[in-house]
């Protein structure tokens, strides 16, 4: 028997009346020189209209598919939570600053940044809200141990501020634009100054273990800039002057209220490395050579930002430890939380001091 068809699909019979190979298609099955009857003919047409019918339902169903898979793109390029990118960091600032802005009435116009082990400062303020940075958008989360990871507002005495318990660091892997987003987001809220805390290593052997330093100046070698980029002058000039990175009447202003107080605080220059691992004895001589009292792994990429801003920057170390070399002891993260925790004292005192003559500073701007 032999059969003529289109699809060539071949289809076995063992009804009555038919046997053998048969060859089929979707319109009908043309028989030429077979004994076929018509009940085979009647098998096979209602196989090949099943046929017919699955072939339809797999085109309805595949066209069906494409037709969702290209909405799901289109709506997730239209609903997604967009990446941070550099022409929207002025943007997402506005917006993450208006939202700080609807959870408390107070109008903060000096910014604190509280380091590894000196979040406690946070805890004199009245009035406080308290807003996880979860919570805020755009900003990153703080995974660093001894960085709470919420924003502050409220008052120190009688001035208004916002208050960073934590911050990010790049050896967390976060982006250095991500690093100073909160600077860029302080700008928006109106605030003129930024007071920057940090735990740091003691190279100057005259910066002992729990000593408050002043910054003076930086060296930056994490090899990083948040200016690097695309220049969007909503946000400042792209080449700052930063002879003056560090407020020279605001070091002031520290120096002498440590001394009204009886707690003495150095001056001192900065080197901010990438970290996480702490510096190698090498590392320190070479910091040493080209003029660092001070090492740690944050502070510089915010100071940059805020100085891009136009906002004026103090900048005080709290050296929780001794740098590799300097002394026998090895170096241990716990440490630097515990002496961060015992001279926790003096620099709410410090900072009490002096926020005040910053307000005052601001305000006469």
């Amino acid at each position: 028997m032999r059969i003529e068809s289109k699809y060539r699909a071949v289809f076995c019979s063992a009804e009555p009346g038919g046997a053998g190979f048969f060859w089929g298609h979707a319109e009908g099955v043309q028989i030429a020189n077979s004994t076929a009857n018509r009940q085979t003919r009647k098998v096979f047409n209602e196989r090949d209209a099943n046929m017919e019918g699955n072939i339809a339902l797999q085109f309805e169903f595949r066209t069906a598919l494409k037709l969702r898979l290209r909405w799901k793109g289109f709506a997730r390029s239209i609903f997604a939570r967009p990446t941070m990118s550099i022409s929207d960091d002025f943007t997402q600032a506005e917006f993450a600053a208006k939202h700080i802005s609807s959870q408390s009435s107070i109008k903060p116009t000096i910014a604190i940044v509280l380091g590894s082990g000196l979040g406690g400062f946070a805890d004199e303020m009245t009035e406080a809200v308290r807003i996880p940075y979860n919570d805020i958008p755009h900003f990153a989360r703080s995974t660093a141990v001894g960085h709470a990871g919420q924003l502050v507002m409220g008052n120190i005495g009688e001035c208004p501020v916002v208050v960073m318990q934590g911050r990010v660091h790049l050896y967390e892997g976060y982006s250095v634009r991500s690093v100073v987003f909160p600077m860029r987001v302080f700008s928006r809220m109106g605030v003129r100054a930024a007071i920057l805390t940090n735990a740091a290593g003691g190279i100057n052997p005259e910066y002992g273990q729990g000593r408050l330093v002043a910054i003076s100046d930086h060296i930056n070698l994490q090899g990083q800039n948040p200016l690097v980029g695309q220049e969007d002058p909503n946000l400042g000039l792209r080449f700052i002057d930063m002879s003056e990175a560090y407020s020279r009447d605001y070091r002031k202003m520290a120096v002498e209220a440590g001394r009204r107080l009886n707690i003495p605080v150095g001056e001192g220059v900065y080197a901010a490395m990438l970290g996480p691992s702490y510096e190698t004895p090498a590392e320190i001589r070479f910091l040493r050579t080209i003029g660092a009292d001070l090492v740690g792994m944050s502070t510089v990429p915010e100071v940059i930002a805020a100085r891009q801003m136009g906002m004026k920057v103090l900048a005080i170390s709290c050296v929780t430890n001794m740098a590799a070399g300097t002394t026998d002891a090895p170096i241990n993260h716990e440490e630097v939380l515990e002496i961060g925790k015992k001279i926790s004292g003096q620099f709410k005192a410090l900072l009490r001091e002096v926020v005040p003559l910053i307000a005052r500073d601001v305000a006469h701007d």
